[in-house]
Formats: C-alpha cells, sequence, structure tokens
C-alpha cells in the first residue's frame, strides 16, 4: 500500500508536485478551495499569461508534461521598449538564439497539469474544500464540514497559506509579509482587424515610466494582456486617477501609443480589480517530519523577474531531488530542502524588487545600457566565468543565492571599469581571479 500523502493548492506548482510523488510511488489527495477551473470561467484581472524560463521548463521536462506545454508557449527576445514620443527600442534579453523567454497562458498551463496529475492513478484532486485550520500537533486538517487526519502534509496554497501560518503558530519561522505600495491592473490589447498581432509578438513590451509602468505579453489569439503597475497612492496612483476623463488624460500622456491600441481602456481600466503585490520571506519551510511548505506559500514574490512561478517549480525538482536522495526519510527531505531554499528564495525575492526599478525606470539609462553591452562583450570573452544576471537567472538553473552573489561581484567589476579604477586588462585579470567557471 503506498504512503499517502495531503497537498493543500492545487495551482501550478500543487499538481506540478503531486506528479514527480505520483512517480515515487506515493499516493496524493490534492485539496483545493476553488471550483475547478476546467469547469468554470476564468475570473478578469488574474495574470493571464505568465513567463516560462529555464526552471520552469526543466521540472515540466522531468516529469513529462513539457511536450504538451510547449505547443502554446511563445519566445520573447527581448524587452521592447517603448519611449513616451512612441520610437521602440529592443533590448535583448541574451546572445544566443536559445535565450529568450515564453509567454504562456496562464489557466492552459494549470489545466494542463492538472489533467497530467490526475492521469496518474494516485493523484486526486478534491475541489471546493477551503482549509479552515491545521492542528499540526494531532495531524488533523480542519475544513468547513469535517476535519480528516493526514500523514505528511504539503502546502502549496499560495501566498495566503493556512499551512504556512499554522507551522507560525507552533514554531515560529520568521514569516514577513513586506506589501509593495504598488499595485497593477491588467487591460487588453486585442488583435486588428484581420486577426493579427497589432506589435512585434515576439518582444516583452515595457513603457518605463520612472515610478511606474506598462508591459505587454503575447497571447496565442493573437492578443496582448498588458499589466499597469502604478502607485496604490499618490498624486499619480490608482487612487487618484478614477474617472474616465482623468484616465485618457493619463494614458494620453504618458503611454500615448496605447490609445488606439486599447479600445477599451477606459471600461476595462474601471471594471478590471487593482492587484495588490507583496513578498513573502520565511527562514523556515517545514515542521518536523510532519508539513513542508513551498512555492508562493514559502515565498510569494514581485512578478518584475518573471520568476515566480518558475522558482516554485524548481522547489519541486528539488524536493524529488531529495526523496531519491534521502530515500523516504522525510525529516532529512524536509529539513534539507528548507536548508537549501530559503537562501534562493530570499534572493530571488531581493532580485524581483530590484529589477523592478530597472524595468520602469533604468532601461532608458545611458549607464544601464553601457553596462549591458559591456556584460554582453564580458560574457562573449570569458563564457563560462562571465554570465550577466539577467542570463543566471532566466537561462540556467544555478542557485538565486550564487546568482545574487556573483551578479553584485560582476556589477562592481563592471562600475570600477567604467569609472576608471580599474584597467581593462585589469578588469580581465580579477575576473580571472574572482570569477570560477560555471559547470
Amino acid at each position: 500500500m503506498p504512503e499517502k500523502l495531503t497537498m493543500i493548492g492545487a495551482g501550478l506548482a500543487g499538481p506540478l508536485m503531486a506528479s514527480y510523488l505520483s512517480e515515487r510511488g506515493y499516493s496524493v489527495d490534492i485539496f483545493e478551495r476553488r471550483l475547478d477551473m476546467r469547469c468554470v470561467n476564468q475570473s478578469a484581472g488574474r495574470s493571464i499569461n505568465l513567463a516560462l524560463s529555464k526552471r520552469g521548463i526543466e521540472a515540466l521536462k522531468e516529469i513529462g508534461v513539457y511536450k504538451l506545454i510547449k505547443p502554446m508557449m511563445l519566445p520573447m527576445v527581448g524587452r521592447m521598449i517603448h519611449d513616451n514620443d512612441g520610437n521602440t527600442h529592443l533590448q535583448k534579453y541574451g546572445q544566443k538564439k536559445s535565450e529568450v523567454i515564453y509567454s504562456i497562458s496562464r489557466a492552459f498551463l494549470n489545466k494542463t497539469i492538472m489533467d497530467y496529475a490526475e492521469s496518474k492513478n494516485n493523484v486526486k484532486i478534491i475541489f471546493e474544500h477551503p482549509l479552515i485550520g491545521v492542528d499540526l500537533n494531532q495531524n488533523k486538517l480542519i475544513f468547513k464540514d469535517k476535519k480528516k487526519q493526514f500523514e505528511r502534509l504539503f502546502g502549496s496554497d499560495g501566498s495566503s497559506s493556512k499551512i504556512r501560518d499554522s507551522i507560525n503558530k507552533v514554531q515560529p519561522i520568521g514569516y514577513r509579509n513586506l506589501p509593495l505600495d504598488h499595485g497593477y491592473k491588467e487591460l487588453t490589447i486585442p488583435p486588428d482587424a484581420e486577426g493579427n498581432y497589432r506589435m512585434d509578438s515576439k518582444s516583452l513590451h515595457i513603457w518605463p515610466r520612472g515610478d511606474f509602468m506598462l508591459i505587454a505579453l503575447p497571447n496565442i489569439d493573437k492578443s496582448f494582456t498588458c499589466t499597469l503597475f502604478f502607485p496604490l497612492n499618490g498624486k499619480l496612483s490608482f487612487s487618484s486617477i478614477n474617472s474616465g476623463k482623468k484616465i485618457m488624460k493619463f494614458f494620453s500622456s504618458y503611454f500615448p501609443d496605447t490609445i488606439e491600441l486599447i479600445p477599451d481602456l477606459k471600461e476595462e481600466y474601471v471594471n478590471n480589480p487593482v492587484g495588490k503585490l507583496s513578498t513573502i520571506y520565511c527562514n523556515r519551510w517545514h515542521f518536523k517530519d510532519k508539513a513542508l511548505i513551498f512555492g508562493d506559500a514559502a515565498h510569494a514574490i514581485v512578478p518584475f523577474f518573471g520568476q515566480g512561478m518558475n522558482a516554485s517549480f524548481q522547489d519541486c525538482s528539488i524536493i524529488n531531488e531529495f526523496i531519491i536522495k534521502y530515500d523516504g526519510n522525510w525529516d532529512k527531505i524536509f529539513s534539507h530542502f528548507s536548508d537549501v531554499q530559503v537562501p534562493n528564495g530570499h534572493a530571488i525575492a531581493d532580485m524581483a524588487i530590484e529589477n523592478y526599478i530597472e524595468m520602469r525606470d533604468s532601461v532608458n539609462d545611458p549607464m544601464f545600457i553601457k553596462r549591458r553591452e559591456i556584460e554582453f562583450e564580458l560574457e562573449s570573452r570569458f563564457t563560462e566565468r562571465f554570465v550577466p544576471r539577467y542570463s543566471m537567472v532566466s537561462f540556467t538553473t544555478i542557485p538565486y543565492s550564487e546568482v545574487y552573489r556573483r551578479g553584485l561581484l560582476q556589477l562592481g567589476l563592471i562600475d570600477n571599469y567604467i569609472t576608471g579604477k580599474i584597467s581593462k586588462s585589469a578588469l580581465y585579470e580579477q575576473i580571472k581571479n574572482q570569477l570560477d567557471p560555471i559547470r
């Protein structure tokens, strides 16, 4: 009789993890608070598309579902910057043809992974079961109408995780929820009259405007999903831009080229909800050998590096590695996963916030552009030693904490060269001495 494992949350990471566990011979029940999204329409305003990159792709390949996902992936080679005067220019993500990220439908991805998990005979998803609380001492899950025993508990129940909160009550885990003072609202650029894309479909479009920005990702139906990231309060904010006249004046002033692209601008702006953004930090992601949190439950991050989903999928891959390594010793599996991944969760959280400043403000800064040119030059010269931070995050599976460390070191070397503190030959020598080859 296979060991029965219990999971809370059937979002993106939960069914993926269940597929790994199924392959290891475990039986998994997943409890999900919402209705089955395969049977209901998705609500407006909820991140319609996501950015998929190397870490997420590797996990999808490991469980065998990638072949079902690949046909719906839209490649984006770089950032298409839209200046206020209407001019555009492309900033490529990487130098190699393979260095692209992919726009993917959240709903399609979630449904496909759920279908795949349920195709295993030992995975079951139970919908409309919101979790009220957890008694970790008695191994009981508390639902609205019943209680249920569990042997081993996996929490992939998102940023407002009940599993995390229950662990934190019995054994404080350094939980912090740091809200960002910016929120987001989604808008739509539909296909043109001939049913084609209205902009370049192989780019992530950005309108950087200093304290805020608009982005757009392509969809398979030839539309774009736009997201306005904007202060929640202040002179220019969601709280102040609150009427049809103000909306049109604001977009005419800061995003004039989008007026024709978004025909339902006023209606969507008024009717679509404002999403809140925050970062979650925890110093430990488990409780004894009983419960483990992963994904957004452990490390929800702001979306500005496109790594929330990818980081969650990599969690699943690493848990699987430890299950194999420790052969069912859950105390070691949980504790070692927590020890290894907590620093990585903190690192990508910090980098995501830093990347927001870069995207909304720095991408048009001459110094930023100069640094990128030097980064690409150094990468071409020292292929195994110098890899730009963005490339390490998006096109490798190097631990995020190591990416952060190397990124700071590389930035320091470049800035020392740009400011004349070191010569080019000294820069080359320091790269050889300070940056170990990436294997």
